[in-house]
């Protein structure tokens, strides 16, 4: 174990702790978007940024390991603009702000984010409703990986793949054939991690229309 703090608190942590490991032990809130717990952190967002005492630049906290003695700002100034910064450009890809429920929604409230000042291109809409149960509205996807991860990592069933780059990148089933003629058991593990709706089960997706 190693004692670290964390604005200002003394926390125990376990050996392979990560300094996002210290941040919730403390209560300390830390933004985060690629992040599932259930997955290997991938630290691709830096959304998660964080001050760390030492260091000339912010810190990922869901990648960096705690040593014995660290000191950690979760709210330090320059890691809360980078944060925000990176959530508003995500934003100001959608053609549609993100449902009030959905975890980019939360953040993007939390980090103060409103409308993207940056006007530029958005994704068009493309609802893919071949599968039975799922719906993958690509225009959401902001290539976070966490659903891919869901597939490979927790159910192993690998029916997901990362594909393009940059304003292009978007995930695709099958080799692009779709859901249903995939390796996808219907697990449901891609939209429980989805933070942004772009995939989720037809019915609701069929409701939130309705409304």
């Amino acid at each position: 174990m190693s004692t670290v703090t964390v604005d200002g608190v003394e926390v125990e942590v376990d050996a392979g702790a990560t300094l996002l490991d210290a941040a919730r032990a403390a209560g300390r809130w830390v933004p985060t978007l690629c992040f599932d717990e259930r997955q290997t952190p991938f630290g691709a967002c830096r959304v998660c940024l964080v001050g760390l005492a030492g260091s000339p630049k912010p810190v990922p906290a869901c990648t960096t390991p705690c040593r014995e003695g660290m000191e950690i700002e979760t709210e330090q100034p320059a890691a809360r603009r980078v944060a925000g910064a990176v959530v508003e450009l995500v934003l100001s890809e959608l053609p549609e702000r993100p449902a009030a429920e959905t975890e980019l929604a939360r953040v993007a409230e939390r980090l103060g984010v409103g409308e993207p000042r940056w006007p530029g291109a958005v994704h068009e809409g493309e609802e893919d409703l071949r599968h039975p149960y799922l719906a993958l509205r690509h225009e959401l996807c902001i290539s976070c990986g966490r659903c891919v991860r869901a597939c490979d990592e927790v159910q192993g069933a690998f029916a997901l793949t990362a594909t393009g780059r940059g304003f292009e990148a978007n995930i695709a089933a099958g080799l692009d054939a779709g859901f249903e003629d995939s390796s996808c058991v219907a697990c449901g593990a891609c939209a429980d991690t989805c933070p942004t709706g772009a995939i989720t089960e037809i019915g609701l997706l069929v409701q939130s229309k309705a409304d």
